[in-house]
């Protein structure tokens, strides 16, 4: 009888024939210590922890609710939109300032910031919101791409805003197949419904501009009808937590003292009458009212009246550790969430609030650049009947300097200018232009005009030679310390 040859292995046996296909086998190579109940497998309390989806985003009822009962919620939903648009953006083209005038005048009558609030607000709350771009004598042909050519000056009316779950559906039949279109892979149309200008109207993607919450990937987008997820969806379960310890510190502070009243054989209240229970109630409930920092405790002989005070120490620091990962789910400094003080020792929160400000500006470029991309040059066409070939804009930094900053910023810059003028390397007119271009930052030199500059030297000789009255000396005012100063520095 032969035996039967054991199969090899091709992964582990070199003399297998290269063509022969591997086999796939599982491997478990997590740690595990099933004696200890430590690690993969073993029934401990760690390994047992799951993680369930709740779908807080479809819930629109609570999220209605959060927001208008939980003020935490709402601070984190109106925080960071109205940090991205408090200081609105700037216009970098060569644009007249006629025309500025009048796009600044067309944003106002429109109430284009407002609308864009409102809309950042429902798309962080919702997980989606979005905003028809509304223009006179397009009513009819809201389903055609957005022609620039065909918007009349004044026909701009503002902002329809609609979020995920009022009045706004995305046709996900029918998506954007071109490769160049910001909106590539997402809803070619757009359904509306409005009272004012009718239901089930058809509009295309170039007329709507989209705000989401926190982006999700490709497979969970689709499944939300190409929106995102609300930003109270990551941040649920710390708010649970905040919510659970804040009610139950306040719930311990009618607990702060313990009154224990001992009276003799009142083991035997069960073999009392109803009479005498009653009895019992009264002298109780009369003693409990006589008590007071002005009244008497009545006691019997042999009974003891004791108090029990709970301490709350520690207490203060669990509350402040739950607000901490509150806030860091957020992405919400907490003395900016909470508006509470920099805690610690020489603590400012500077760090903190810098990391904000950056991630603020990291979101006007992810999240607003989309949108006035498509906004300006509608507003434009509408304001002066023409987009400015070289049209550029850039966002304010929502971080304004404080005086004692301004007036540190201006003497370095100053000093910097006036060494590379006495230097030979700039000439006194680009020195005046740089002065006056660092007016937004400084908040000085704003009336160095160009008539000023241009009749400065476009030379290299020593500075303050052919500078305008006055100019000179004011500079040297700001950059150069008062005597006084000088003495105690050296």
């Amino acid at each position: 009888m032969s035996k039967k040859r054991r199969k090899r292995n091709p992964v582990r046996d070199s003399t297998a024939s290269k063509n022969t296909p591997a086999t796939r086998k599982r491997t478990v190579d997590s740690f595990s210590n099933p004696a200890a109940r430590l690690g993969f497998g073993t029934p401990n309390m760690l390994d047992s922890t799951e993680y369930v989806r709740e779908f807080i985003t479809r819930d629109f009822i609570t999220l209605n609710t959060l927001f208008r009962q939980n003020w935490i919620v709402k601070r984190v939903i109106e925080t960071v939109p109205q940090d991205m648009l408090k200081n609105w953006y700037k216009i970098d083209s060569q644009i007249s300032p006629d025309a500025l005038k009048k796009l600044s005048r067309l944003e106002r009558t429109t109430g284009i910031r407002a609308k864009t609030l409102d809309a950042l607000k429902w798309g962080r709350l919702y997980g989606g919101a979005a905003a028809v771009m509304m223009i006179e004598g397009h009513e009819d042909i809201l389903d055609q791409p957005l022609d620039f050519d065909l918007i009349m000056p004044d026909s701009f009316k503002g902002l329809l805003v609609f979020d995920r779950w009022s009045g706004i559906n995305p046709d996900g039949i029918s998506l954007v197949g071109d490769v160049s279109d910001p909106d590539f892979g997402l809803p070619e149309f757009y359904t509306i419904s409005d009272e004012a200008l009718g239901i089930g109207l058809r509009v295309h993607h170039s007329r709507v501009l989209r705000f989401i919450g926190t982006k999700l990937p490709p497979v969970d987008e689709i499944t939300e009808n190409y929106w995102g997820a609300s930003i109270v969806e990551p941040i649920m379960q710390e708010l649970k937590k905040y919510d659970n310890t804040s009610f139950n510190v306040a719930m311990l502070v009618f607990k702060a003292c313990v009154r224990i009243y001992a009276m003799k054989d009142i083991d035997q209240i069960g073999v009392m009458d109803e009479e005498a229970l009653e009895e019992l109630y009264n002298t109780l409930l009369g003693m409990n009212w006589m008590m007071s920092n002005q009244g008497l405790q009545i006691i019997g002989k042999d009974d003891t009246f004791q108090t029990h005070q709970i301490s709350f120490s520690g207490l203060d620091k669990v509350l402040e550790t739950f607000m901490l990962d509150l806030s860091g789910a957020a992405g919400i400094p907490v003395t900016k969430l909470f508006g509470r003080s920099p805690a610690g020792l020489n603590a400012t929160g500077e760090s903190d609030l810098q990391n904000y400000y950056d991630s603020i500006e990291e979101m006007q470029e992810s999240e607003l650049r989309p949108v006035f991309d498509r906004l300006l040059p509608v507003m434009c066409m509408s304001a002066f009947g023409a987009i400015p070939e070289d049209l550029e804009y850039s966002f304010v930094n929502c971080r304004r300097p404080t005086e004692e900053e301004k007036k540190n910023i201006a003497t370095q810059v100053a000093n910097a200018i006036v060494a590379l003028v006495n230097a030979g390397i700039i000439s006194k007119k680009t020195a005046l232009t740089e002065l006056r271009n660092s007016e937004e930052m400084t908040g000085m030199w704003a009336s160095i005009s160009d008539e000023i500059i241009s009749q400065a030297d476009n030379g290299n000789p020593a500075f303050g030679e052919d500078l305008p009255p006055g100019l000179l000396s004011k500079i040297l005012e700001i950059t150069m310390p008062p005597p006084q100063e000088e003495a105690q520095a050296a």
